[in-house]
């Protein structure tokens, strides 16, 4: 699954108008260093941007690009996803959103659900420090990998992955095309 061309449209000009408001630059270099992520769906790290960016550019620095990500950051314009045990990656969705990350293969999945977004922080947070935003990473094995394992049922191409969080049990169902997004359903068992 690519990331939709209208959603690289969208993320791109965002990114011109935001560069612009903040009084950056729009150069090229840094425009096929964002363009490489807007296209990305997979939240690569700042060597395989710099990898498929000289394929475009190919006298650009490996520097270039590393700097270039972490402006991009500081302005918003790209959260860098800390995926645990994992390089850095990067992600130019700044839509509000979760990940789900496969233990085998290190598959990285955006996908949203309204019932985590609502999650409330524990009051005994507060005693650790001032909380100013929530990520849940959901960590299991992906589809294919499932699939390659023999962990599902291949032969009626089940995809179904359930996660069972603190007492209730998510059904993440299967990986919707629509929008290339993963949405979390809440099932009651």
């Amino acid at each position: 699954m690519a990331v939709a061309k209208a959603e690289i449209e969208r993320r791109m000009q965002r990114f011109a108008q935001t560069c612009r408001s903040h009084g950056l630059k729009v150069t090229h270099q840094r425009m096929e260093v964002f363009r490489e992520l807007a296209s990305a769906e997979d939240h690569p790290d700042a060597e395989t941007i710099y990898q498929n960016v000289c394929r475009r550019i190919p006298a650009i620095s490996r520097d270039t690009v590393y700097r270039t990500l972490a402006t991009l950051e500081e302005h918003g314009l790209v959260h860098k996803a800390e995926i645990l045990a994992s390089k850095g990656r990067y992600d130019a969705n700044m839509d509000r959103h979760h990940h789900f990350v496969c233990t085998e293969c290190g598959l990285v999945r955006d996908f949203y659900s309204e019932a985590l977004d609502a999650l409330p922080i524990p009051k005994s947070v507060a005693t650790l420090g001032r909380v100013e935003s929530s990520h849940v990473q959901l960590r299991g094995i992906c589809a294919s990998c499932a699939r390659g394992n023999g962990l599902t049922d291949t032969d009626k191409g089940d995809d179904n992955v359930t996660l069972v969080l603190h007492r209730t049990t998510y059904d993440l169902g299967r990986i919707l095309d629509e929008g290339e997004k993963l949405w979390l359903r809440t099932r009651s068992d």
